[in-house]
């Protein structure tokens, strides 16, 4: 159960209209290394976590990642607000308002819808967070990217804050990795160690039998 502040995680109140960034954004809502993506990948991810340490983290960021999807969708709006349909068409925005109007829909830069293949969930504790720590350093990547499109103060401060959010939520995966890492090695030798220890007995009590079945015969 999720408690909801109704504010965005970081204040945005962009003034000028910028179609062509809007357009750009996008793709961290519904891009390969956007907040959609991440949000699913934790939200799924977390059910398989070996233990509450792990489930609480990918819960934890998870839905810190829809946070930053309300956070995209309100720049891209703001972007787009009282855009003309001459702005539309010449950001090259008129295939999407074919479609949606000035709705927003999950693609990204290029227009291609989301699909959830853009991450997995294969129940290995250490694959999936290894997942994790590379998608993070991704929306690293693209966010830095996109600073890099555009000058707009009022832009660029919500994109650094994101940024660094992402930051943040590596070192927080990369510990849980090497937590992981090293009980789990613990666990799989400690079972391996008393799988030693009942195969011993066992042999043990083989040799007797046999002992004693050829025993029996001599007598």
């Amino acid at each position: 159960m999720w408690a909801y502040q109704k504010r965005l995680q970081y204040p945005i109140n962009i003034k000028k209209k910028d179609l062509r960034m809007a357009k750009l954004l996008t793709t961290q809502y519904g891009g390969s290394n956007g907040e959609l993506a991440a949000a699913l990948r934790y939200l799924n991810q977390r059910y398989t976590m070996p233990d509450n340490k792990g489930k609480a983290l990918l819960t934890d960021i998870g839905t810190e990642e829809l946070a930053h999807i309300e956070m995209i969708s309100t720049m891209v709006y703001q972007l787009m607000k009282d855009a003309t349909m001459e702005e539309i068409k010449e950001a090259g925005l008129d295939p999407h308002y074919a479609e949606h109007n000035k709705a927003l829909y999950p693609t990204n830069a290029d227009g291609v819808p989301f699909t959830v293949t853009y991450f997995a969930t294969t129940g290995d504790p250490l694959a999936d967070i290894s997942e994790d720590m590379a998608a993070e350093q991704k929306a690293r990547a693209v966010y830095e990217n996109l600073i890099d499109l555009t000058t707009d103060p009022d832009v660029i401060g919500p994109l650094l804050w994101l940024r660094q959010r992402e930051v943040v939520h590596y070192n927080r995966f990369k510990e849980l990795f090497e937590y992981y890492q090293k009980n789990l090695k613990k666990d799989s030798e400690n079972t391996n160690s008393s799988n030693n220890i009942m195969d011993n007995i066992s042999q043990g009590l083989t040799n007797i039998n046999q002992f004693l079945n050829n025993f029996d015969k001599e007598m």
